[in-house]
C-alpha cells in the first residue's frame, strides 16, 4: 500500500505543527478541561465517599451519562420497585471529585456515573452507565425484555449509544463548543457523523414508537439524554440550528414522548448543577427532595 502523501506543515493548526515521534503531555493542554485531564489514572486525593440510608448509592453528576441512571432509578420507583430507592451524591467532575480515593475504589476509570448496591453482601460496585442500566434492569426485572429478539434489539441499541455518543460529545461537542479554537476540518468531520447518527435514529423511529420497538426500554433511557438534548436544543450552544435537527420529525416526536414522562422529568434534574435553578437538584436522598423544586411538583406527578 502506498504511503499517504505528507501534508504541508504550513497548513496545519497551528501552522508548522508536526506531530513528535513520541507524544508527551504538556500541562495546560486540553482547552476547557485542561485543569483535570491528565494521561494517567488513579486517585489524586484522599476522599472517602459518603453513604446514605438507601440500598443504592449513586455517585454522579447530571450530564447526559449521569441522567441515564437517575432516569432509570426514577422509572423503577414509579413502576413500584421500592428496592430502587437511592441516594444520589454529587460528584463535581470539573473540580476533580472523580479522582478522590473513594470514587476511584469503585471506578478505576474515574468517570461518572458509578453506583454501589448495598443490598448485597458484600456491597457491589457497578460503573459505566450502560452496565448500570443492564444491572438495574436485570435486578428488578424491568425495562429489558426477556423475549430473545426484543432483548437483543434493546441491547443492540444500548450498545449503539455507547459507541455513538463519543462522536457526538467528545467529537462534535468538543470541537464545536469547547475547543480553544474553531477547526473547520474537525467540526465538519464530526458534524457529518452526528448528522448520520440523527438520520439513523430518525429512520428507526419512523418504524417504531420507541427506539427498540413498541416498548419503552433502557435503550430509550440511554439515548434520550444525549440525542434528545440535541433535538431540544439544550446542548452545545446553537448546535441544534447548526445541525438542523428540525429535519428529523420522528426524532422530534420521540424526544417529546419520552420527555413528557414524569420519571424522566425527575431523573433529568438529579445531580444537575447548570441551567435554571428550579431544574437543579444537586443531591437526591428522598422522593420528597423534589418538593423543594418548583417544576410541576414532579415528586407527585
Amino acid at each position: 500500500m502506498a504511503d499517504t502523501p505528507a501534508a504541508d506543515p504550513a497548513n496545519n493548526l497551528p501552522a508548522g505543527y508536526v506531530p513528535p515521534r513520541v507524544w508527551e503531555w504538556s500541562p495546560g493542554n486540553g482547552g476547557q478541561f485542561a485543569s483535570i485531564n491528565r494521561p494517567t489514572s488513579g486517585a489524586r486525593t484522599e476522599a472517602p465517599l459518603p453513604v446514605g440510608k438507601h440500598p443504592i448509592q449513586l455517585y454522579s453528576m447530571g450530564t447526559p451519562n449521569g441522567q441515564k441512571v437517575t432516569i432509570m432509578l426514577e422509572e423503577l420507583l414509579a413502576a413500584g420497585h421500592s428496592g430502587a430507592e437511592y441516594d444520589a451524591w454529587l460528584i463535581r467532575i470539573g473540580e476533580g471529585d472523580q479522582f478522590g480515593s473513594g470514587f476511584v475504589d469503585i471506578n478505576p476509570n474515574s468517570k461518572i456515573p458509578a453506583l454501589v448496591d448495598h443490598s448485597t453482601d458484600p456491597a457491589l460496585p457497578v460503573f459505566e452507565s450502560g452496565a448500570i442500566l443492564v444491572y438495574l434492569a436485570e435486578k428488578f426485572g424491568a425495562f429489558l425484555p426477556t423475549d430473545p429478539a426484543r432483548r437483543a434489539a434493546t441491547l443492540s441499541w444500548l450498545m449503539w449509544q455507547m459507541g455513538a455518543a463519543p462522536f457526538l460529545g467528545g467529537g462534535f461537542g468538543h470541537f464545536y463548543a469547547y475547543a480553544p479554537m474553531k477547526i473547520e476540518y474537525a467540526i465538519d468531520r464530526y458534524a457529518m457523523e452526528v448528522k448520520r447518527q440523527l438520520d439513523v435514529l430518525n429512520t428507526q423511529l419512523g418504524r417504531h414508537e420507541y427506539i427498540a420497538g413498541d416498548d419503552y426500554t433502557i435503550a430509550d433511557m440511554a439515548i434520550w439524554p444525549w440525542y434528545g438534548a440535541v433535538a431540544e436544543d439544550r446542548i452545545y450552544g446553537d448546535a441544534a440550528t447548526f445541525l438542523n435537527v428540525a429535519e428529523y420529525p420522528n426524532l422530534q416526536r420521540w424526544t417529546a414522548l419520552v420527555g413528557e414522562r414524569a420519571a424522566v422529568r425527575r431523573g433529568r434534574m438529579v445531580n444537575v448543577t447548570y441551567g435554571a435553578p428550579e431544574n437543579q437538584l444537586h443531591e437526591r436522598h428522598d422522593a420528597a427532595d423534589f418538593d423543594t423544586r418548583t417544576q410541576d411538583k414532579l415528586a407527585t406527578a
